[in-house]
């Protein structure tokens, strides 16, 4: 069937449109025209980019030694976020912005010049670009410019000028062209941005990464967004919003990189130190085990008898205390000798105050040295602030050296007494033998090592942890934005945009958007796309009701729904004409409310209908009538035992309509509907109901609606306003064109509410 309707844009009735609008759109065209160039020629307004970021700050442990050295008192003469302005200034550092420089190519920026008045930055997208000799800009100390005039014929007039100076000029030349000058090589050549045939100027500037961090520096800033917050407000004003967006977020990115590499460094540390230690370790154990292992195959173990019982139990509890009082001594002398090293000075102490008898103090004293590495970043060693560091630093360590060395003493003399305790109770055991005595020595000092060892491995484990989930020290709250509206652009300019945006948004946004959606708006693109007969129209609803085709609602839906009614009994001329299939296009047009509508339409009759879920794959009929009912279409399809008086269900408030759901989703969806026993479930249908609407899957998804086709009278496709493609109708063409389904019409869902409907409001 060869049908013109396909071109379903009218162009000449759009344009007619257009033309009795014509007062409009000169009114738009000449104010925004005239306005639009004026403001674009001379100013260029400036838009402020922000960004927030969260300063976290680490937790810090309190310890008698670090409050005796009056670190609250200092903490409250920097206020709560003194340590905020820390990170600021390394947020805001030389070395920090000349890396921004780096990753942006801050070090070249490109203005084109396309006419009178018209100079732009081109960030992105420049015609000709620059390519210094590599690692030019690392060391450039002065600003070089470079002034290129297009011509017509694509040949380019080149002059460079270094602190006012021409030091090279070259006509006529065509790109690529390479300069070879004092300062290095520059090659030029053109991008996909280049504009052929037209003249045009371009000026790039040169400047070393230096000079672009200095830049940075003016034009970037950091502050403290509130004087009770850790979040720091980052700022640039710039006639380039996206300019000042990717300068803001790389410097966030570097900034949080940097201070995760700051701690993985720490824990690098600490892991190497108790590698080291656990090879110590492994070797005494592997000796210790060797000893024992020889030992017992030597002499044996002897069993003292029931009367030692009583004396080993006490010497056990004995041993236990000891066994701790060394692990907590051994720990004493690692952290004691690790401080106590010189080539330890300024090194994180690896071990913790979570032991008992342990002195405090280790948490603030590895703050501090994190707060001196982060002001090494940036400061001299000379700095005021370092010094007063490495004062604190030392006044510290050497008051945790003295707790240790107090502890330790505490400790030793209580394994003294515990070793003198445990002589008396060994007197006891004089009828035991010696090999026992020797070998529990052996085991006292495998349970030593091994306790260590646990110990460290543990430590492994918790720094491997902190490895693995390394945060950075800087939480993103706002990714850098631009405010909405311009600085120093006055009301009445911001008003008449707004009238000018009014004014030419609406048709173009209107025009665009038919041309991307390519969807049906009215029942003329219908007409004109196809012709398979129009059974009727439905309006929204607005009631929120499911069923609105029942008697006594004179609603336009229902008034519509009756007209729907009349022309489908129309339709199915023959006694014999029962089963209507209603399906659609894709999923959300509409069709379940179509089909339970027209079903409660033909009930309102007198007739006794029926409603069939045959959408087996995405059934939504029960859900929308509100019914949940133990059997469905797909049980009754896939058992042998099932009746259809089983699966049958009355919908709820419609006299004379019953329905059947189409019940849990199958894994075999196309076998259960070709099987035999569709056939007589319709049979058996036909032979109790005068109507059996059927609701079944879209058809530009699966071809279930083809398969249910033989047991089918009519077959009614939805398609709703807004929502179904025009590309749709060319399916719909082709089935109605072969006569692939019986009787094929369509109804339009979606249109608007007219009293001319009927009697609806």
């Amino acid at each position: 069937m060869a049908s013109n309707k396909s071109d379903f844009i009218d162009i000449s009735e759009l344009i007619r449109q257009y033309i009795n609008k014509w007062w409009l759109f000169l009114i738009s065209f000449i104010v925004c025209a005239g306005l639009a160039f004026v403001y674009c020629k001379i100013h260029k307004p400036e838009y402020a980019v922000r960004a927030n970021v969260l300063i976290n700050q680490e937790e810090e442990t309190g310890s008698p030694t670090s409050m005796a050295m009056g670190m609250t008192g200092l903490s409250g003469l920097f206020g709560n976020n003194g340590f905020v302005y820390d990170e600021i200034f390394i947020i805001s550092s030389h070395s920090l912005y000349k890396d921004v420089a780096k990753d942006l190519s801050l070090g070249t920026k490109y203005f084109v010049r396309k006419g009178f008045l018209n100079t732009t930055f081109a960030y992105e997208d420049y015609p000709i670009e620059i390519i210094p000799t590599a690692g030019m800009l690392d060391t450039l100390s002065v600003s070089i410019s470079f002034k290129l005039k297009v011509k017509e014929n694509g040949k380019v007039d080149i002059e460079a000028k270094a602190r006012k100076n021409v030091f090279a000029e070259v006509e006529e030349i065509e790109l690529p062209y390479t300069l070879q000058s004092d300062f290095g090589t520059f090659t030029f050549a053109k991008t996909d941005n280049f504009i052929a045939n037209k003249d045009f100027k371009e000026v790039i500037t040169v400047v070393g990464y230096d000079s672009a961090a200095e830049e940075l520096d003016v034009a970037v800033s950091s502050e403290i967004a509130s004087k009770r917050s850790n979040v720091v407000e980052m700022g640039i004003n710039t006639p380039y919003p996206d300019y000042g967006k990717n300068i803001l977020n790389k410097i966030i990115e570097l900034y949080n990189k940097r201070t995760i590499v700051q701690k993985n460094e720490k824990n690098d540390l600490t892991s190497q130190f108790i590698d080291g230690r656990l090879k110590i370790l492994t070797k005494d154990l592997n000796d210790i085990e060797i000893e024992i292992q020889n030992y017992k195959q030597k002499r044996g173990i002897i069993d003292v008898g029931l009367e030692a019982g009583k004396q080993f139990q006490k010497q056990t509890e004995f041993e236990n205390a000891l066994l701790e009082l060394r692990t907590q001594q051994e720990i004493i002398r690692m952290a004691s000798d690790f401080l106590s090293d010189p080539a330890n000075e300024y090194s994180l102490v690896p071990i913790t105050s979570e032991a008992e008898d342990v002195p405090g103090g280790l948490e603030a004293y590895n703050a501090l040295l994190l707060q001196r590495q982060d002001l090494l970043t940036s400061a001299r060693a000379d700095n005021a602030a370092l010094k007063l560091l490495d004062e604190k630093i030392k006044t510290l360590r050497d008051n945790i050296k003295a707790s240790f060395a107090k502890t330790l003493d505490n400790v030793n003399l209580r394994i003294r007494d515990i070793q003198r305790n445990m002589a008396d109770a060994t007197a006891k055991l004089g009828a035991a033998p010696l090999s026992e005595r020797e070998f529990l020595n052996l085991k006292r000092q495998q349970e030593l090592k091994q306790s260590l060892y646990l110990f460290l491995l543990q430590r492994k484990e918790e720094v491997s942890m902190a490895l693995a989930n390394s945060f950075p020290k800087g939480t993103v709250v706002d990714s850098a934005f631009t405010l909405s509206e311009p600085l120093g652009m006055s009301n009445k300019i911001i008003f008449i945009l707004a009238v000018l945006f009014s004014l030419i948004l609406p048709p173009i946004a209107l025009f665009v958007r038919r041309l991307i959606t390519n969807v049906i708006e009215s029942r003329n693109d219908v007409e004109k796309a196809t012709d398979i007969p129009l059974l009727g129209e439905m309006c929204e609803d607005k009631s929120g009701d499911k069923i609105v085709a029942v008697n006594g609602n004179k609603s336009s839906a229902a008034e519509l729904f009756r007209m729907l009614r009349s022309n489908l009994l129309f339709v199915l001329n023959s006694s014999t004409d029962k089963v209507v299939l209603l399906t659609s296009s894709v999923p959300g047009e509409g069709k379940s409310f179509i089909s339970l509508n027209i079903a409660a339409s033909l009930a309102a009759l007198g007739k006794k209908v029926i409603i069939v879920g045959m959408d087996i794959r995405k059934p939504t009929l029960a859900q929308y009538i509100g019914i949940s009912p133990k059997y469905g279409v797909t049980q009754y399809l896939s058992s042998q035992s099932l009746s259809i008086d089983q699966i049958i269900e009355k919908v709820p408030g419609v006299d004379n309509l019953d329905t059947i759901v189409a019940g849990p989703v199958p894994p075999n969806p196309a076998e259960l509907l070709a099987s035999g026993k569709v056939d007589q479930l319709f049979a058996e249908l036909r032979g109790v109901y005068d109507y059996i609407i059927v609701d079944t899957a879209p058809l530009g998804l699966v071809s279930d609606t083809f398969t249910l086709d033989r047991v089918a009278d009519a077959t009614i496709c939805v398609c709703r306003l807004n929502k179904t493609k025009m590309t749709a109708f060319k399916e719909l063409n082709d089935i109605y064109e072969h006569n692939r389904l019986k009787k094929l019409s369509i109804v339009i869902n979606g249109s608007k509410s007219r009293k001319e409907y009927g009697y609806g409001n």
